[in-house]
């Protein structure tokens, strides 16, 4: 090698290692930030005598410093008992709404209120309740991803962990309308027998995982058990081999310590399965466009430690619901409480 390639290559290894020790300064930096904050809201939570709620779909970084992590079921559960000053829910805004609902006197904050639902946005309150008018003497089921003034024209509220048990404990020939999820009802129709006559929504996330990935994946990693939420399409479910709510398949992975999962619901579940077995591999389930993470709920995704913090701080944005909506939408929401407490859900 001759002087003027070594002196360019000897430039070139300063250059990199000078790169590194940034890179290594700037992440030092970053962690230290991230634990202040981290501190700041465990400080904060302390002097407002306040409980973080957060849904397994969260980021990482919002699970693990939430008081609970769980499913919808579970959030609202702690949400009913909890003897907190103030609610933090890290989820959607329904998931606060539900708190609001359930707490009237107690002040619920999210970190950020665009933080919405596609699901629950399926199903607008004015459009459901006309629905509803139209088919007189149906018992109206609806699933918790919907606004408080949906849950206001509703008899019984359901989650994807009870939704079954819940449809099973009426007459096999009540006439019911479920709602807004069509996956979640055409598969509780064929795992009960029923006949609902289902809303026409769905779940942006679900609805995008893609059959044809999936069975390449399966081909790839034919020993992975492939993992299913029911809020995905008939198609994937049929590839699945347990279909389940985000705590029921997160409890099947601790109970079943196989090698390989394939998860098919948003990805944010696969925190919390890593961190219970972390000897076990977990693939989450492609969606059909590959340019994007669709299998990432972006409304999820707004909620940040450092927004966490500032609401904490700034106790704002704070849900309110309105009185007379929420007198209606406790009903149903207490009736699904009080009937999985019965089943032991």
């Amino acid at each position: 090698m001759d002087k003027k390639n070594r002196i360019y290559l000897s430039t070139l290894l300063t250059a990199y290692h000078h790169h590194q020790r940034i890179f290594k300064l700037e992440r030092e930096i970053k962690n230290i930030i991230m634990n202040n904050l981290i501190e700041a809201i465990k400080q904060l939570k302390k002097e407002k005598n306040a409980i973080i709620l957060g849904h397994y779909y969260q980021k990482g970084e919002i699970q693990d410093i939430a008081d609970y992590v769980g499913d919808s079921l579970a959030l609202a559960q702690w949400a009913a008992k909890t003897e907190a000053d103030i609610i933090v829910m890290c989820g959607v805004h329904f998931m606060g709404e539900t708190a609001k609902v359930l707490c009237p006197n107690k002040k619920v904050l999210v970190p950020d209120m665009a933080a919405g639902c596609s699901l629950a946005d399926s199903c607008p309150a004015d459009k459901f309740s006309q629905f509803v008018k139209e088919h007189p003497g149906y018992t109206v089921i609806s699933y918790v991803n919907t606004t408080a003034a949906v849950k206001a024209v509703t008899d019984v509220v359901v989650t994807s962990t009870n939704a079954k048990q819940i449809v099973e404990s009426f007459p096999k020939d009540e006439k019911i309308i479920f709602g807004p999820d069509r996956n979640l009802g055409n598969y509780i129709n064929s795992i009960t027998g029923r006949n609902m006559l289902l809303w026409d929504g769905a779940c942006h996330v679900h609805e995008q995982f893609s059959v044809e990935k999936i069975v390449e994946l399966k081909a790839q990693h034919p020993d992975a058990v492939v993992l299913a939420h029911p809020e995905c399409k008939s198609v994937v479910l049929k590839l699945a081999d347990v279909v389940g709510s985000t705590a029921a398949l997160l409890k099947y992975a601790v109970n079943h310590p196989e090698k390989e999962y394939i998860v098919a619901t948003e990805s944010g579940i696969l925190h919390e399965m890593q961190k219970k077995c972390p000897q076990t591999t977990f693939i989450p389930a492609p969606p059909n466009d590959s340019t994007c993470a669709c299998n990432e709920c972006s409304f999820m995704r707004l909620n940040t430690l450092e927004k966490l913090y500032n609401c904490l701080k700034d106790e704002s944005p704070e849900i309110t619901v309105d009185p007379e909506i929420a007198e209606k939408a406790v009903k149903p929401i207490k009736r699904m409480l009080e009937i999985s407490a019965k089943l032991g859900l």
